[in-house]
This record gives C-alpha cells, structure tokens and sequence, in this order.
C-alpha cells in the first residue's frame, strides 16, 4: 500500500468536497449515506470550507477526517470521527450513553479497494478515539444499512460487533440501520 494516511488541513476543502461527491455518486451510496450528490453539489463552498476547519486538526477536536493521500496528492478513501458526549443532543440513533466516536462518511474509491486502505484508515480513526483524554472514548461506533453487507463485513472483520441498536433508515418505511461498535480494548490508558 503505497498511501499516507493523514488528516487534511482545512485549506483543503476543495479535495474534501470532491471525493465527497465522488462517495455520493458511487453505486451503493443509497446504503451507505443518508446524504445526495444532489444535495451535496448545491451546496455553498462556505459549507465545505467549514466542513473542512472543523474535522481538521485546528478544528476544536469534535470531528476528526482521515485520508488515504496517493503519491500524487490525490485522496483514494475517507473517514471521518464525529465525538459524541452523553451531554451531547443525539445526531442520529440513541445519544450517548458514555463518551465515544461515531465513524460516519466511509468511502474508498473502487480502484483502492481490496489494498488495504480501508483498514488504515479505521487503525488510525481508532488510534485517534483511544488518544483523546477529553474525553475519554468508551466506544466506537457506526451504523450499517442493513442491505450493505460488504461493508458489514468489513467492520466485523476489523472488530466492530453488532449492538442490537437498530433504527429506522430516515425517508424509508421499512430499511434500518445497524449499529455496530468497537469497544476500548482492556488495559489501554490514555496517552
């Protein structure tokens, strides 16, 4: 794997915005975001410049993205860490019960997949919740549509469990998400 992984400054919201709407034009996107490409386009570059600031390093530490950087500066995949505190208003399944990071935003693109992207950039999003001191993260956690089965493979092959949280799919009358989580592993301190 010939990738850095890294967390993009926030004068680089333009690539942020493109592989953004790259995820949202991918074949399965209707499974794996609750958000449109047709949406997303309309949206101003003020949005994506804000988007950019707070899930960068300087942007205050509630969101943190990862990117799979090739040699040439292009971005082959994403994730981003939302912090969820229990004090915190529910953004989407139940709210918090303990401090923990929701993974949202996954998206490799298809000439990446099967190199080993995917799971650098879930070891560093991990390696990031386990890093915070505050808060201290208890979990990780990410939902899956239900239909998406690679990606839930995926996330059980890297260690995440199925809680039993499921929840309705917003504007579906009968798909769900499944939540799935990663717990802090035993013995590890914060740093």
């Amino acid at each position: 794997m010939d990738y850095l992984i890294r967390t993009p400054r926030a004068d680089e919201w333009e690539k942020a915005r493109e592989i953004r709407l790259a995820a949202l034009r991918d074949p399965v996107a209707h499974l794996a975001f609750l958000d449109t490409y047709e949406a997303a386009v309309e949206r101003p570059d003020s949005s994506w410049r804000e988007w950019a600031e707070r899930s960068s390093a300087s942007g205050g530490g509630k969101a943190r993205q990862f990117v799979a950087e090739r040699p040439d500066g292009s971005w082959a995949g994403t994730i981003t860490l939302l912090v969820e505190r229990p004090s915190d208003e529910a953004g989407f399944g139940e709210a918090a019960k303990a401090d923990q990071t929701h993974i949202v935003g996954v998206y490799v693109r298809p000439e990446a997949r099967g190199t080993g992207v995917i799971d650098a950039l879930f070891r560093a999003g991990a390696e990031w919740s386990w890093s915070l001191t505050d808060p201290v993260v208890e979990r990780v956690r990410l939902y899956v549509h239900e239909e998406n089965a690679r990606a839930a493979a995926f996330y059980r092959r890297f260690g995440f469990a199925p809680t039993g949280e499921r929840i309705a799919v917003p504007g579906s009358d009968s798909a769900e998400e499944v939540e799935y989580e990663l717990r802090r592993p035993e013995g590890s301190g914060t740093r």
